[in-house]
């Protein structure tokens, strides 16, 4: 029987939950392959009789970006409201609790699939990454459900997959001669079907103090090509590299253990199933120092999956039974203690498994290694500053492991200099900004999340100076110190003498009270009450998703006299928007 499995993913972790869901479904012996939304020809919907939806919700409840040509063919009107009805279907979704709309793009789904007819076989999973188990936490028992309900349906035989350590590999790998023609891969984004430009770096400085705990980064880059444009809010999506040390310990323990393969091993991978879409970095051959460089991400948490396949060729039984109990439901608290507390990185537990690392085959890397995922950054200036910046915090945290967390894309831009070229794609942003502008605009972003804001404010400014007339532009900024991290400080001087801004600034460390944002909303309230009633004034909040978001929306409310429904009507007319991360 044909079940397909369709994933919506951004940052790889749906892909990785729809894939195992497949590898499942083939044990079980259901046929079908496992696809992202933009590989698949929707219109061929119609004739399918099972198929399992993962679903990641970005942002302010937001499909992902290779699902949003599928939802918005699904959504069109012309569409007969039975059209599904020969469909039976199961709808997982990957979401953090911290945001409003929590695992919304999934709900939307399962409900639109039903509208159209479809009938589901299971209730929607809801994972949630505030989870101690992470996604795991659902998407483990949600998939057992749903083999218990497709027994009906199918009359499946479940014990096949407590039976069978033998699954289902995604590709097929083979050794070509060193002498090999190999493609240069400097300037590929595996993951976009868009159209890269190419970045020189004009600029990277460190914008925050030599002593404060975090570097964050002022990048201006100059676009190679004449026929870039953006708008405000809209995003840079980068594909870094893994630095050299971490490039230096793989290979290190690949000799320590006198594997059959080096840097100058060439390869070429292909697709084990007809229906597998290959990866755009394994399209032509490849080295292994160009996989470990550019392709596979070396600091990343191992999942599940590199756990089994590292386990299949393992000879001592200690090591082989721990990973295999890692690898189930039932290690799942042992698996968060070793790998997601500490943040322990895969080639901290290629060091810590030697039996295991010492057996490895070229088959089981290419396997188990998860990809580098781009990572999207807010512009932070207007296509008339003819330079495209970003401001980026770099990630450097401390665990229990004795060396600290580094996050790999922050600290790979850090290290490039002024001069250096880098491939970036510029996608849409999720805020909507009114057409009309003479409506006000309040802003709130502290620390990062004020980026977005330089680019709009820069924007309007540029219209102005061209004769149009623009609304008030309110913008609330908040950090610890004003002498440490106050982004842009030069920029706040020149919009607030020029008085072209109204800037309210809270630097919580620099008085004994703490003074956030919220503050500043709820001290100038019947300015904004006004702005907002009167004038119809949009409100924009960007930074982390922490506490910020929710005790910016309660301020608002209070200076709105304590009327949530205003505020909830404000947000579905668009009028106040979040953009959020954790």
């Amino acid at each position: 029987m044909r079940l397909l499995v369709l994933y919506g993913s951004q940052t790889g972790t749906a892909q990785d939950v729809a894939e195992q869901i497949w590898r499942e479904s083939h044990q079980l012996g259901f046929q079908g392959p496992v696809l992202p939304f933009d590989e698949y020809d929707m219109t061929k919907l119609i004739e399918e009789r099972l198929v399992v939806f993962v679903v990641a919700t970005t942002g302010d409840g937001v499909e992902p970006d290779n699902m949003k040509l599928a939802w918005r063919f699904l959504l069109k009107r012309s569409l007969p409201a039975q059209s599904l009805q020969g469909m039976q279907f199961a709808c997982l979704g990957l979401g953090d609790s911290s945001y409003p709309k929590f695992n919304y793009a999934a709900k939307k789904l399962s409900k639109r699939l039903q509208n159209l007819g479809a009938n589901s076989v299971c209730p929607v999973g809801l994972c949630d990454d505030q989870h101690d188990y992470g996604h795991l936490g659902v998407s483990l028992s949600w998939t057992k459900d749903l083999w218990t309900a497709l027994k009906g349906i199918s009359g499946l035989d479940e014990s096949k997959l407590s039976n069978s350590h033998q699954t289902t590999v995604k590709w097929s790998v083979k050794e070509l001669p060193k002498d090999s023609q190999i493609a240069p891969m400097d300037n590929l984004l595996w993951s976009q079907k868009q159209t890269a430009h190419s970045f020189k770096i004009l600029d990277n400085q460190r914008t925050t103090a030599v002593d404060h705990f975090q570097d964050v980064r002022f990048l201006r880059l100059q676009c190679q090509t004449e026929d870039l444009s953006w708008e405000p809010g809209d995003v840079l999506d980068v594909q870094p590299q893994n630095s050299d040390e971490a490039v230096q310990t793989f290979f290190d323990l690949i000799r320590e253990h006198s594997l059959n393969f080096d840097e100058s091993t060439i390869v070429e991978v292909s697709s084990a199933h007809q229906d597998m879409p290959l990866p755009i970095a394994y399209s032509n051959p490849l080295s292994l120092l160009q996989a470990a460089k550019f392709v596979w991400d070396l600091s990343a948490k191992p999942r599940q999956r590199f756990l089994e396949v590292l386990a299949q060729n393992c000879c001592d039984e200690m090591e082989k039974e721990k990973l295999l109990e890692f690898s189930s439901a039932e290690g799942i608290d042992d698996l968060v203690a070793y790998v997601n507390r500490p943040r322990r990185n895969l080639l901290e537990v290629l060091e810590d498994f030697r039996h295991a690392t010492s057996s490895l085959t070229l088959q089981q890397l290419f396997e188990m290694m998860p990809l580098i995922q781009p990572r999207s950054f807010s512009i932070a200036s207007d296509v008339s500053a003819l330079s495209l910046d970003l401001l980026v915090a770099v990630v450097e945290y401390k665990t229990i492991m004795h060396t600290p967390r580094l996050g790999l894309c922050s600290n790979w831009l850090k290290t490039l200099k002024s001069g250096t070229e880098l491939s970036g794609v510029v996608k849409r942003g999720t805020m909507v900004w009114p057409k009309d502008l003479s409506i006000p605009l309040i802003m709130v972003g502290p620390g990062t999340g004020i980026a977005p804001f330089r680019s709009i404010i820069q924007n309007r400014l540029y219209a102005q100076s061209k004769g149009a007339t623009i609304g008030p532009l309110v913008v609330f900024f908040g950090c610890r110190n004003k002498a440490a991290d106050f982004h842009f400080g030069n920029d706040f001087s020149t919009w607030t003498d020029a008085k072209q801004v109204e800037a309210h600034t809270a630097f919580s460390r620099d008085q004994d009270q703490k003074v956030y944002v919220q503050h500043l909303i709820a001290k100038n309230g019947a300015h904004l009450a006004r702005l907002i009633k009167d004038l119809n004034a949009y409100i924009y909040v960007a930074g982390n998703s922490n506490n910020m978001p929710k005790s910016v929306k309660e301020a608002f409310i209070e200076i709105l006299d304590g009327d949530a429904d205003y505020v909830e009507l404000m947000i579905k007319q668009r009028r106040y928007q979040e953009e959020t991360w954790a």
